[in-house]
């Protein structure tokens, strides 16, 4: 993987001549969340409902809303879509720091269509070759920054206890219901679900991804069909994907990795890997994300990358600022993983770690910290670039790559650079909010955020000086 981050360079100078704003996920890639008909392409941007009516009558309508096709027009155009200012944010910094549009556009699934989609009419109804979908938020996690979008649990809690009280009435039923997100549960009819079957025969013979979402995905049935629809339909050039929290009941898991081996070591399926998410490491991670065993979440990475020897494990690390104090733990057990499971002329990457910035909830977004707090990740930063495969005894394949390496120092820069302007963030407003939400989780979820995160308090005062203060002056 070494020069990775080189070639990704050549390829943004590409997309450039096409136009400096033009990406290739919005084309080829789509993310569907059929609990509610929302949809987006690349994970960034907000989503948006697939008209009921369109997709009744064209279940492409699932990826090619008009919405979408307006904002390919816009980079075709050479113009910025305002949903992608992750993106724009991250080429604006210092230094000559890559965006998601360059990596994204890189991949095989979309560079290898990169000319025929610069050439097609910006209204055409493009086969994606990388599909993401959900089938239902059923989830056994409720994480901090997730929503019920995404997690019943949340659902649960919110209709038990109420919105959080923060400025946005974090995770507000109402206000999802007013977006038209609110999931379909379930165990009842899902207009969406019956048109992704009926669309999937027309994608599947040119698909290259496919990954499934949830919620939990191991705990919904559609993907066990899934499963045996591969079964019935061989593919052994697709590269299939699935997320999971990597905690379901031991049977459930037991059940998944059965049926996933047996397509393997069937050649029926091609390359596979597994996402998972943590942001951080032990009692922090698990803070983070309720329902999570740190340890039962690591032995299961261990044991699928043990019992499936060519699968490769991805962890997205969504860095927030509960993420920063203990994350070169995370770093120790990634290296450690890398080492054991390295099979050479088989997986030379076993697991890799995948740094995202979170943007929303504002009031976990680490931009909102003093700056210095930057300097939290510097031993870890160290550690990852005394462990880059390729150097410092280490060999190639073995070790942090530079492109892991690359998205932790742009995450650190962000945390320096503070709130970007186009985020339009209300810093003393974060702030308070940040001490309603952590106190919030505490007394619902019966935690403690000061023994948890220690070296954050400094922080949580400030912020809870801000919150009293507030109600000091009305």
């Amino acid at each position: 993987m070494s020069g990775e981050l080189e070639k990704i360079r050549v390829v943004r100078e590409e997309l450039n001549a096409v136009s400096p704003s033009f990406c290739l996920a919005k084309w080829k890639q789509v993310t569907i969340h059929l609990q509610n008909g929302q949809t987006h392409s690349c994970h960034h941007p907000g989503t948006h409902k697939s008209p009921i009516e369109e997709i009744r009558k064209n279940p492409s309508a699932l990826h090619n809303t008009q919405y979408k096709k307006e904002q390919r027009k816009l980079m075709l155009e050479g113009k910025r879509p305002k949903e992608c200012q992750y993106c724009w944010n991250v080429e604006d910094l210092p230094g000559d720091h890559v965006s998601d549009r360059a990596m994204k556009s890189s991949e095989p699934w979309a560079y290898d269509d990169f000319q025929e989609v610069a050439s097609m009419p910006w209204d055409y109804d493009v086969k994606p070759t990388y599909v993401e979908l959900s089938f239902s938020n059923v989830c056994n996690f409720k994480c901090a920054y997730c929503s019920p979008v995404h997690s019943s649990r949340w659902v649960e809690e919110i209709e038990t206890h109420g919105a959080y009280d923060t400025s946005g009435k974090f995770n507000n039923l109402e206000y999802f219901k007013e977006q038209k997100k609110m999931p379909i549960h379930h165990k009842e009819y899902n207009p969406y679900v019956e048109a992704f079957w009926k669309w999937l025969p027309d994608i599947y013979p040119t698909l290259k991804v496919l990954r499934l979402t949830g919620g939990e995905p191991l705990l919904d049935d559609n993907v066990y069909r899934i499963l045996q629809w591969i079964e019935d339909n061989p593919r052994p050039d697709l590269e299939f994907s699935i997320n999971t929290n990597g905690c379901v009941p031991d049977k459930v898991y037991d059940k998944f990795l059965a049926q996933l081996k047996k397509l393997v070591e069937a050649k029926k399926i091609g390359k596979v890997q597994i996402f998972t998410s943590v942001d951080t490491a032990e009692k922090q991670a698990e803070w983070i994300r309720t329902g999570l065993d740190y340890e039962k979440w690591l032995a299961n990475m261990d044991r699928i990358l043990a019992e499936i020897p060519t699968v490769k494990v991805v962890i997205m690390c969504t860095m927030n600022l509960l993420s920063i104090t203990n994350f070169k733990r995370l770093l120790i057990d990634v290296a450690h993983l890398k080492y054991k499971h390295y099979i050479k002329g088989v997986r030379h990457m076993p697991i890799i770690i995948d740094i995202a910035t979170l943007r929303w909830p504002a009031q976990l977004n680490a931009a909102i910290l003093p700056a210095d707090y930057a300097d939290w990740l510097l031993p870890s930063l160290d550690y990852m670039k005394r462990m880059e495969e390729g150097k410092n005894n280490n060999p190639y394949y073995l070790g942090f790559f530079d492109l892991e390496i690359s998205k932790l120092e742009r995450f650190i820069e962000h945390v320096r650079t503070g709130v970007h302007e186009a985020e339009k963030i209300d810093i003393d407003n974060a702030h308070r909010d940040f001490y309603v939400h952590v106190t919030t989780h505490d007394r619902r979820r019966g935690t403690n955020f000061l023994e948890t995160f220690p070296e954050l308090e400094t922080f949580y005062r400030m912020c809870e000086s801000k919150w009293k203060a507030k109600f000091e002056n009305a």
